[in-house]
């Protein structure tokens, strides 16, 4: 049987897979250029490989194509689904999505007299001294005003035109839309309304209705419309996607990762749970193998061909409920993940004064231009000219016919002419590799400042964490970060440069529900929670698919507090002791904000239960030295990098010939399947027996 994990990312789609097929281990296994294939014992085998995410002239979807590499057949055979166990995967169609604004047609369905709730919103503005205001662009095309009203108390103030309603919704299904965001006030406690309309949008024949008091049953119209409009703006075009590899998989079981960092059934994924998808698999597998390698306060950097993700970590996963994402505000638990535009493809550019890197991404398609397709100058190409990326460790699947390692010398070509335009501006003479080198410089700085915002700018001693880098470039640049905000040690998995698709593996089937309280935190309301949590833990009980149960589930209880007259709220967790609670919160307070304000009720904003299935998990084997201590590793050979504003002659290794308690100083550059990693002159690295790589930096404490 074989078990998949996918993760679509923005230029690679990663896989893993494991397998007790004696035969497809032997075929790959003579593929070592495309595919790494790692002995679990017990006769299971892990199998990793990479392909582009976009390549047209060789296949439509790239997990599909991967799956039928990994089994062996061609494009145009049909997957014999009955040896594949399960399919699990992340995916940014969804996200892609919305920033691409290629979401479905949509109708926003509102009480009336809040036709332009959506679209006054909070009346934020990013730019405040902008002149210029430009407002975002609304999700959806129309609005219906439909004249209804409870008011807060749950009191029927006008009851739902329901011929009026029909007319308007047929009026707009005529037009061609057929998703349908309903969204009326006062209906996350009295949904009543929403029930009956949401009926007859049914009987009018919409595809999707998305009903607010389903999506994000909290208060606020503002926050709760805007989540429900990106659901029905997302889900048809996540369910055609979903649709479409179910199909070419009839039978297998097909998981989806969520933006929370939990799995769920393709039947139940949702496009308000999609946004975060691959990079939340990242969070889940960095956490999960620093945890089995020893760290437990650590921060994760995943850094892929588009974009760079950091997230915080201390002994539980940070989730935020309400972010904005691509422009777009949602309130719906998501992983606290930052996200800056910084990857191997950023597109390097000169703007005749200063260097800028990003945001704009050469993506996967052309690519870098030492892809062979690719015309700018990207992050990726400035590692080749600095010789910490060198072809022939770099996987062949470039060229029209995907068999051809990167083009070195396009990229020296083009660092030249680039020299030479620079100098003759500026009047500075600096060579190609120097000005490679600052373009580092300068995405390593944006780097640095988006793990300062999720750490340093939260209260965190940064300086104290390890430094989970993954990703296929992440790798490459982990030493400079770490360099920049102080950090000691930084921990590299041996599927480093996979570990996305990994994590879907090692992620667990999760179910959370939400209700909104906004109360005094008290002894007399302990009861009123305690019963509003028993009601959520059935309704997640309810969602975790029978067909998984196994007898490993848990609970986890969280109440959202904030002090009375203010907005921001802290998630705790929930106790039947009011005064531990008001400990913990104030502790978090003064962490984060520097101050506590004891004198003031707490407000229980409101509470979320999180029910959690338990999933099988694959294995890591210990490794064993067979060399003496005395025996060091063997470089396979010397190559010159640029480092530190110049030239070392540096030992190439490979990272299977290396074992337990070798120790490599200094400049050096170790070579996996999947990734390059780059030690830089002022750090070592040191394998450990369950074959984690630990970088440890050897400069002194400042």
């Amino acid at each position: 049987m074989l078990k998949v994990f996918a993760d679509r990312g923005g230029t690679f789609t990663d896989l893993v897979a494991v397998t007790n097929n004696s035969t497809i281990i032997d075929r790959l296994a003579r593929d070592t250029q495309r595919f790494l294939t790692v002995p679990l014992g017990d006769r299971q085998w892990l199998i990793v490989y990479k392909l582009l995410s976009e390549n047209p002239e060789q296949y439509q979807d790239a997990v599909i194509q991967g799956i039928r590499d990994i089994i062996g057949i061609s494009k145009n055979e049909i997957v014999a689904t009955e040896a594949i166990e399960v399919v699990k995967m992340g995916t940014t169609v969804a996200t892609n999505a919305l920033l691409e604004r290629q979401g479905d047609r949509v109708v926003l369905v509102i009480t009336k007299g809040f036709k332009d709730a959506l679209r006054i919103g909070y009346q934020n503005r990013p730019d405040i001294f902008a002149r210029h205001i430009v407002l975002p662009t609304m999700l959806y095309e129309q609005v219906i005003e439909v004249d209804e009203r409870y008011d807060a108390q749950g009191n029927e103030l006008t009851a739902v035109n329901i011929g009026q309603v029909k007319h308007d919704l047929e009026t707009v299904y005529d037009t061609g839309i057929r998703s349908c965001a309903i969204v009326l006030m006062h209906s996350y406690r009295y949904p009543e309304h929403e029930l009956q309309v949401a009926k007859i949008a049914r009987q009018i024949g919409f595809a999707q209705i998305s009903i607010s008091h389903q999506v994000s049953p909290l208060m606020k119209l503002i926050s709760r419309g805007d989540t429900t409009v990106v659901d029905a703006y997302l889900t048809p075009i996540l369910r055609r996607y979903v649709n479409q590899v179910a199909s070419q998989l009839p039978g297998v079981k097909l998981m989806f990762m969520k933006s929370d960092g939990g799995l769920v059934t393709a039947s139940q994924f949702q496009g308000k749970d999609s946004i975060l998808s691959g990079p939340a698999g990242g969070i889940i597998g960095a956490v999960e193998t620093s945890k089995r390698a020893g760290f437990n306060s650590v921060i994760t950097f995943d850094m892929g061909g588009t974009s760079t993700d950091v997230a915080h970590f201390k002994g539980e996963y940070e989730r935020q409920l309400e972010s904005e994402i691509a422009g777009v505000r949602m309130r719906v638990p998501v992983l606290n993940i930052h996200t800056i535009a910084a990857g191997g493809g950023s597109i390097l550019f000169f703007d005749g004064s200063s260097y800028r890197v990003g945001p704009e991404s050469a993506g996967a398609n052309p690519g870098p231009a030492c892809y062979r397709r690719g015309e700018k100058l990207t992050v990726t190409d400035a590692n080749v000219m600095l010789g910490k990326i060198h072809p022939e460790y770099f996987p062949q699947v470039f060229g029209s016919d995907g068999n051809l390692p990167l083009d070195k010398q396009v990229v020296i070509e083009q660092f030249t002419k680039l020299a030479e335009e620079i100098n003759a501006v500026t009047g500075n003479y600096n060579t190609p590799e120097q000005i490679a080198a600052g373009f580092i410089a300068i995405a390593v700085e944006n780097m640095a400042n988006a793990i300062k915002k999720i750490s340093l700018q939260r209260g965190y001693d940064v300086t104290k964490y390890a430094l989970c880098c993954f990703g296929g470039a992440g790798a490459q640049v982990a030493c400079l970060v770490a360099d920049t905000l102080g950090m000691k040690q930084i921990f590299l998995h041996p599927y480093a440069g996979v570990l996305s698709a990994y994590g879907m593996g090692l992620a667990d089937v999760r179910a959370i529900r939400e209700t909104g309280v906004e109360k005094p935190l008290n002894y007399q309301l302990i009861s009123e929670l305690e019963a509003s949590i028993e009601c959520l833990e059935s309704q997640t009980m309810a969602e975790l698919n029978k067909d998984l149960n196994n007898g490993k589930r848990e609970i986890v209880k969280k109440v959202n507090l904030k002090y009375e007259g203010t907005n921001s709220t802290l998630t705790i967790n929930f106790t039947l002791d009011v005064e531990t609670m008001r400990e913990e919160f104030e502790v978090e307070h003064k962490s984060r904000y520097g101050f506590i304000q004891s004198q003031k009720l707490l407000i229980v904003e409101s509470i979320s239960v999180e029910a959690i299935e338990k999933m099988d998990t694959p294995n890591e084997p210990l490794i064993t030295r067979t060399r003496t201590l005395a025996q060091l590793p063997i470089a396979v050979e010397t190559v010159q990098m640029f480092a530190g504003d110049r030239w070392y002659s540096t030992p190439v290794y490979l990272r299977e010939d290396l074992q337990p308690e070798d120790v490599i100083q200094g400049a050096s550059i170790i070579v996996e399947k999947i990734s390059t990693i780059v030690v830089e002159p002022n750090w070592q690295a040191r394998l450990t027996q369950q074959n984690h790589l630990i970088l440890e930096s050897c400069s002194p404490d400042p």
